[in-house]
C-alpha cells in the first residue's frame, strides 16, 4: 500500500480511485497507529514475561517504539508536507522488531527443548 500511495507510476490514479484525499491519509494513519500501538503493548508484555536477554529485549522494544514513526510520518506528510521517509523507517522498524522477537522466541524455545532432552 505504501508503494502504491507514494512511489507507483500511477499513484495519482490509485489515490483518486481509492480515496478522497487527506481524509484517506488520516484514516490510514489512524489504522496503522492503532495497530502499532497494539503491537507495542503485546511486545512489551511478552518481552517482560519471556526469558530473553536484556539487550535483545531492549533493542526490540526500541525498534517497536521507532515503528510509531509510520503513523506519525503519514500525518506529517498530510499536514506538514513531509517526505515519506518517516513512514518507511517506521514500517521497517516495526517489521524488524516483530521478526527479531519471533526469532528470539524460537531460539529460547529450542534452548528449553534441548535442555529437556539432555536431562
Amino acid at each position: 500500500m505504501i508503494y502504491l500511495r507514494d512511489f507507483h507510476a500511477d499513484r495519482d490514479a490509485w489515490i483518486a480511485q481509492y480515496s478522497t484525499g487527506k481524509h484517506f491519509e488520516a484514516r490510514l494513519a489512524h489504522v496503522h497507529g492503532n495497530l502499532f500501538a497494539f503491537l507495542n503493548v503485546v511486545l512489551g508484555y511478552l518481552l517482560a514475561r519471556l526469558p530473553l536477554a536484556p539487550t535483545t529485549s531492549r533493542a526490540i522494544s526500541w525498534l517497536g517504539l521507532a515503528g510509531m514513526l509510520m503513523p506519525v510520518g503519514i500525518l506529517a506528510e498530510v499536514y506538514l508536507g513531509a517526505p515519506p521517509f518517516f513512514v518507511l523507517i517506521g514500517g521497517a522498524a516495526m517489521l524488524v522488531a516483530v521478526a527479531w522477537f519471533g526469532m528470539a522466541v524460537l531460539m529460547v524455545k529450542a534452548e528449553h527443548a534441548s535442555e529437556g532432552t539432555t536431562s
